[in-house]
């Protein structure tokens, strides 16, 4: 069946960096664009970045512009991202996602961005 696996997140300063990875199986990766959302304390999950299926072309929600750079490596069905200059207002539980069917969900990744 189709997995997705969040890594990477954990506690860093405002204006650190950290980088997720998301393995994903059970189905043929390089077929569907994948996407980051994010959920903070009392808000609604939000969408950060997707990328399309070559890699070849990527957006971003505002807030994260110019910071935040999703990648994919299709050969080793992960995709990535990289989060640069982090702030407060990043702090979340990161789920990396597909669209087949239906939407599917890793179980996520907590970032904590604190001092």
């Amino acid at each position: 069946q189709v997995q997705l696996v969040e890594s990477g997140g954990g506690l860093v300063q405002p204006g650190g960096s950290l980088r997720l990875s998301c393995a994903a199986s059970g189905f043929t990766f390089s077929s569907y664009v994948m996407s980051w959302y994010r959920q903070a304390p009392g808000k609604e999950r939000e969408l950060v970045a997707f990328i399309s299926r070559t890699g070849s072309s990527a957006s971003y929600v505002d807030s994260v512009k110019g910071r935040f750079i999703i990648s994919r490596d299709n050969t080793k069905n992960t995709v990535y991202l990289q989060m640069n200059r982090l702030k407060f207002e990043d702090t979340a539980v990161y789920y990396c996602s597909v669209l087949r069917n239906v939407r599917t969900w890793g179980q996520g990744t907590q970032v904590t961005v604190s001092s």
